[in-house]
């Protein structure tokens, strides 16, 4: 009898330390998807805050992009103004040819 009491307490302490071991197994992997889930929160507030970085470089190259075509037409203008300045030195010079040969016909009327 005392050889099967015996066993019966060895076995019943085998089905609890099998119990024992489920459950650390059981928090383990509890743990594991824990600590997954919180690495996933993380990276997503990281690609969230990394989404949120691309729309304001993206509105800074559409703001950059604005002010370029603002210089180009600006540049634009200053050419016009350009060619029609180029325009009246042209014809300031035929002026001062025309004044000079004034000035010669009226010297060569007094010599």
């Amino acid at each position: 009898m005392k050889k099967l009491v015996g066993r019966a307490d060895v076995e019943d302490g085998l089905g609890r330390l099998d119990r024992l071991t489920q459950d650390e197994v059981g928090m383990a992997a509890a743990q594991g998807l824990r600590a997954t889930h919180e690495v996933d929160e993380k990276v997503q507030a990281i690609d969230d805050k990394a989404q949120s970085i691309d729309n304001k470089v993206q509105g800074v190259d559409d703001t950059v992009h604005a002010v370029d075509n603002k210089v180009q037409a600006v540049e634009d203008k200053v050419q016009v103004v350009d060619e029609k300045v180029q325009g009246v030195d042209d014809r300031m010079r035929d002026v001062d040819d025309k004044i000079d040969f004034i000035i010669d016909g009226v010297q060569f009327l007094f010599n």
